[in-house]
């Protein structure tokens, strides 16, 4: 589970800055499912380039709840959770500031989408909050006030998350994202998993993924793999320790997805698959494949230049699909193999797209 925050302050000398707004919004790596948001009088002048910056004025705070009157309320919503933040060691510095103040130690772990940005979106001219964010399409309104821009680091994030292969994200996150399956609480944990279609992944204890499946119904397809009594399957339910999942919205990007995952993970427990032989061509070199994405207004996006394939996304704007450059940066790798050749034109042919774009 995550918290993902975004901090104004009055500006002044290192660890006498105060709080004027803040925004949270936790997130549990698919949904916004609480948000907090509120100016805070920080019992002392604004400095003037913060005014000019920000636009919040000592006015408009004079009435507004003092920190320890919202104390509760961001301990209660940051509960449990991973504090995200653009630049995240200012944010936690100056809540554990606040904290502090009150006679509190504020513990949490951190993330910090600059070099998380920097990590899975290298060589990118700026990673400015603004900047970065124009780079890979993301709107962002209200900028250097607290809501616009934890907003639009949660759009980030959510990207952060998709491009994340390694699952490195994954593996420091201990709620939601990591289900704990105990024997005894496996109905729990099928619960847990979407009835959608994707892709969901079997953890080891220590981090390790040791099976990945892939459904119509994610749900459907783990409660089946628990119910087994093969001896693999048997093996696999008691070495698990917790299950992810990845939403991919239409069955072609989850055979897609499952392909690029077992190639990269390497899981010990998914069976050797048969792999075609025979070449497979596109009827045009420079291709936008778009399908459909995870959840309403979104779009899946496969690229294919020069007969290879180059990657995919998913977006919300049809700015991002239109605009090349724009769409590279936001591309997952995805392998030029035989099978996903075929797949993604398997899905062309059969019409199981919303459209083609040649370029």
């Amino acid at each position: 589970m995550y918290a993902i925050v975004d901090i104004e302050t009055t500006g002044g000398q290192y660890n006498q800055e105060r709080i004027t707004e803040i925004a949270i919004y936790r997130f549990d790596g698919h949904d916004i499912i609480d948000k907090f948001s509120s100016l805070v009088n920080p019992e002392r002048k604004i400095q003037a380039f913060v005014v000019k910056l920000t636009g919040i004025s000592d006015a408009m705070v004079k009435r507004a709840p003092k920190f320890e009157e919202v104390a509760k309320r961001i301990v209660e919503i940051t509960e449990n959770c991973i504090i995200v933040a653009h630049n995240a060691d200012f944010d936690y510095r100056i809540l554990r500031q606040e904290y502090k103040n009150l006679g509190y130690e504020y513990e949490r772990n951190t993330l910090d989408t600059v070099q998380l940005s920097k990590d899975l979106i290298p060589d990118l001219p700026s990673y400015s909050l603004g900047k970065l964010c124009k780079s890979v399409g993301i709107p962002v309104a209200n900028r250097h006030r607290a809501d616009g821009d934890a907003f639009a680091t949660v759009s980030l994030f959510e990207l952060l998350l998709q491009k994340d292969h390694d699952k490195k994200i994954i593996r420091q996150s201990v709620k939601d994202f990591s289900i704990t399956l105990k024997k005894e609480k496996l109905t729990t944990a099928i619960k847990g998993t979407p009835a959608a279609t994707g892709v969901f992944y079997i953890h080891q204890s220590n981090g390790r993924i040791m099976y990945i499946g892939k459904g119509k119904n994610m749900r459907s397809k783990l409660s089946q793999l628990l119910a087994k009594k093969s001896k693999k399957a048997l093996t696999i339910q008691s070495k698990m320790a917790r299950v992810s999942y990845d939403e991919s919205g239409s069955y072609s990007m989850a055979r897609l997805l499952f392909n690029q995952e077992v190639a990269t993970h390497n899981p010990r427990y998914n069976s050797n698959y048969y792999h075609l032989s025979k070449p497979v061509a596109f009827n045009h070199p420079d291709l936008i494949v778009v399908g459909l994405g995870r959840k309403t207004g979104e779009k899946s996006v496969i690229l294919i230049e020069n007969g290879v394939l180059q990657g995919f996304a998913y977006v919300d704007l049809e700015y991002q699909i239109n605009n090349v450059s724009v769409l590279k940066n936001l591309l997952s790798p995805l392998a030029d193999s035989l099978d996903n050749r075929h797949i993604v034109k398997t899905s062309i042919t059969k019409n199981r797209v919303e459209k083609v774009i040649r370029l």
